[in-house]
């Protein structure tokens, strides 16, 4: 939790929170009201996260909506986005770029027309070519490894740094965020990441459950509330338009991470050698977080688990209020 005295900062400011309804946009919600500031949460999902806030329902592929709820607002927090398994952005990687690039071109020019104070944009750890240990200044040094998310994402981050050359705009801030887990995650089993894909197959029963390759690959798992918190330091310390990591610089094997989640609910579980394990190590550096924002993460991840899982059991089925953009339909 942020002290006091950060969040007194958004005491009668107006804030905007797209994707406000999302795993890490409720935690933000929730650190701004607690600070006084008066929220408004964009959001296509059927998810009211806070009584508090004004929710306001609608498509930020649309700049003429942009445009209409970024007016009069003093910070922006651009959290919204599309989250989905490897698998599904495979098959369907036109649902993932092109709703992307169109939703943050459109925040991010609305608010720059719009007069925005402050914002803060969240890229992604997909934005990087792929690595062991991810810096911020190898992102462009090849290609994404996350193809087409992870170039909706570079290209958000292009127009903030165009806005520095151009208008010397130097007060939106710019994230990257590893892999994040915690309450409100989207727990739909057709396209769930690891965590969620793990308790969502927990739940229903799976024994055992069977887990892909010998366990040794190694991950960053960082807590949604800890990221939050990360990201309001990065938008009321700012990065001077440079993109900051935010994880936990800590990694996880995937074998920790089921014999953690086995403490937290047993479960009978096996590893299969026979599939393939993915790349051996990914890890952020967040060594220019903690230096720029004293950025500093501090959940362990059994408590991030237990609270995560916690809340799946109490809303088991959220997810299908919120807005899918993988539906065969789409």
């Amino acid at each position: 939790m942020l002290d006091r005295d950060v969040l007194e900062n958004f005491r009668g400011k107006r804030v905007l929170v797209t994707g406000g309804t999302g795993m890490v946009g409720r935690q933000i919600v929730d650190l701004v009201i607690a600070g006084g500031g008066q929220v408004r949460v964009v959001s296509l999902d059927d998810v009211r996260p806070h009584p508090e806030a004004e929710y306001v329902r609608g498509d930020l592929t649309d700049l003429g909506f942009c445009s209409r709820v970024t007016e009069g607002m003093d910070f922006v927090f651009h959290v919204a986005g599309i989250k989905g398994s490897v698998a599904v952005t495979t098959r369907k990687p036109a649902s993932f770029l092109v709703p992307l690039l169109m939703m943050n071109t459109n925040v991010l020019e609305a608010s720059r027309q719009n007069g925005v104070a402050r914002l803060v944009y969240t890229s992604s750890i997909g934005a990087y070519p792929s690595r062991e240990v991810f810096h911020e200044a190898d992102a462009w040094d090849g290609p994404p490894m996350d193809e087409f998310p992870g170039w909706a994402k570079r290209m958000g981050e292009l127009q903030i740094r165009a806005y520095r050359a151009q208008y010397d705009l130097r007060s939106f801030a710019v994230v990257r965020l590893t892999n994040v887990y915690g309450p409100g995650d989207n727990f739909d089993p057709a396209n769930a990441m690891v965590i969620p894909a793990l308790m969502a197959r927990i739940a229903s029963g799976e024994d055992p459950l069977v887990v892909w390759g010998d366990g040794s690959a190694v991950r960053e798992f960082a807590y949604s509330g800890d990221v939050a918190a990360g990201i309001v330091l990065a938008l009321l310390r700012g990065t001077d338009g440079d993109p900051v990591n935010l994880g936990t610089g800590c990694g996880t094997t995937i074998r920790e991470l089921v014999e953690t989640l086995a403490t937290v609910v047993p479960f009978n579980y096996e590893f299969d050698a026979s599939k393939p394990s993915g790349f051996a190590r990914r890890v952020m550096n967040i060594d220019a977080a903690r230096a720029q924002l004293g950025y500093a993460p501090a959940t362990s991840l059994y408590h991030g688990l237990r609270a995560t899982w916690e809340w799946y059991l109490a809303h088991r089925g959220e997810h299908e209020q919120k807005a899918n953009y993988f539906r065969e339909s789409a």
